[in-house]
């Protein structure tokens, strides 16, 4: 059941401002503001028109607390589908605590993280999948992350996952149809339409499936792991990238004995990168629990850049691609090979034919970490790695881990539909494995939730929002 109780929060950053808001909403919530809201013109405003903006001063009794401006909002035409308020107050924390302790002596309550967008949920303004895009807009730290939550919470694809549940309904409508005619031997669900049906339905959610590894780097910043050598560069390759003196750079070898990660934005991607251990043969204990985790993070990693020093042996060159090459998987990881410190390399194209153990899609750059030399030129060939060119307003990109368990859980009740219609099995078999798709496709969008998935969900969210 929907909570009727009137909520209050907070909903802009904290600290010191111009202004802040604070919203209110439920039920009485514009009566708990006719209480404490002196307008000029004595306007009582649950009376007044919705989407409108009243002057006039906040009251704690007889005391002005301050001047504000008050938003009214209408059910069902609120982001919440309640009765709402926003008011518009000057920014210092001071006043804002103080409107808030006025809103709770007059019978509003302090919203729970998430409490409205929960609200709006409840109240069929939005499905799951679109609540869920709210977190990611106000948590979005790049132009692509803004761009796909943005595209998800305006129902593309909610939009999607209900368009191959209504046609799969339209199908189970007609087999438990079947199956209330049993006796008479009937067959209402048209067998050569379904199969094309779920050949398409299964063609889609495999590529939505597809579609989270782009998507869980556009919303957590691509991987990448710097690897390579003890001093051939890499703490200095991502000082450079970050501009600042992240990690430690010395002439000691093993000096970097863990991972360091920080994220950076280029071009509207965001980028996490993970300097590590230099890989050699070593008795220490501490360094060589570094470079064991060296080897996870690589294998962890989208894009591994492997640094190698132009000066040294090219048999130690080559001993490094080879180690790279046991570990990453070719089909899934892309590799960069920046050839470094050429400044002090006499031949640097002479060295590259010596190279062995590189595969053709490979990326070959010539790099000084110090100098700063073509570093923006490595930005840019990471930035082609993930491509994000290729996106579109309309692409559907699966970005959350709950969606991408549910599709996969569907795609295999859609594949057991497709291997029971090409074997003839009994229609009830078959009604369950397509009921069984419908439910992982309706906890998506929230037509089939539970307390529990909302309560993991909204927990999540700020409060306020």
């Amino acid at each position: 059941m929907i909570d009727q109780s009137t909520i209050c929060a907070i909903s802009t950053a904290a600290g010191h401002g111009a202004i802040a808001i604070i919203r209110l909403s439920g039920e009485n919530a514009l009566t708990i503001c006719d209480t404490i809201f002196q307008s000029k013109g004595s306007k009582v405003l649950s009376e007044q028109k919705a989407n409108t903006v009243h002057f006039g001063n906040l009251m704690d009794g007889e005391e002005i607390v301050d001047e504000v401006l008050v938003t009214v909002f209408k059910a069902p035409y609120s982001y919440t589908g309640e009765n709402s308020a926003e008011i518009a107050c000057h920014g210092a924390p001071y006043i804002q605590q103080r409107i808030l302790q006025v809103l709770l002596k007059s019978g509003a309550r302090m919203a729970h993280p998430g409490e409205y967008t929960q609200r709006a949920f409840l109240n069929g303004k939005m499905d799951l999948s679109q609540a869920e895009a709210v977190a990611d807009l106000i948590a979005s730290s790049s132009a692509s992350a803004h761009k796909v939550a943005l595209q998800q919470m305006r129902g593309g694809f909610s939009n999607e996952i209900a368009n191959l549940r209504g046609r799969l309904l339209h199908f189970i409508s007609m087999i438990e149809l079947e199956l209330d005619f049993g006796e008479e031997d009937v067959e209402f669900a048209d067998r050569t339409q379904l199969q094309a049906l779920v050949n398409e339905i299964e063609t889609m959610i495999n590529k939505l499936v597809s579609s989270f590894e782009l998507g869980n780097a556009i919303k957590n910043g691509v991987p990448v792991a710097i690897v390579g050598n003890t001093n051939v560069g890499k703490s200095t390759l991502l000082n450079a990238l970050l501009k600042e003196d992240k990690a430690i750079v010395s002439d000691i070898e093993g000096t970097t004995r863990d991972v360091i990660e920080d994220t950076i934005n280029l071009g509207g991607v965001t980028f996490r990168f993970i300097d590590t251990a230099g890989i050699r043969t070593t008795l220490d204990k501490i360094e060589n629990m570094g470079i064991e985790r060296t080897f996870q993070k690589m294998r962890q990693a989208q894009i591994v850049l492997l640094m190698i020093d132009a000066n040294r042996p090219v048999e130690m060159l080559n001993e490094s691609i080879a180690k790279v090459n046991e570990t990453i998987d070719r089909e899934q990881q892309k590799l960069i090979v920046c050839l470094n410190k050429i400044d002090l390399c006499k031949d640097t194209e002479a060295l590259s034919k010596q190279l062995i153990g590189l595969h053709e899609e490979d990326k070959l750059m010539f790099i000084s970490a110090k100098e700063q030399t073509n570093t923006e030129e490595l930005a840019t060939e990471l930035l082609k790695v993930v491509n994000m060119d290729t996106l579109n307003e309309q692409d559907v990109i699966v970005t959350n881990a709950r969606h991408f368990e549910a599709l996969n859980s569907a795609l295999g009740s859609i594949q057991r539909v497709n291997d029971g219609l090409m074997n003839m099995i009994p229609t009830d078999f078959l009604a369950q494995d397509i009921r069984e798709c419908l439910h992982f496709l309706g906890e998506i969008t929230g037509d089939i939730s539970t307390d529990e998935v909302l309560g993991n969900i909204f927990k999540n969210f700020c409060i306020g929002k």
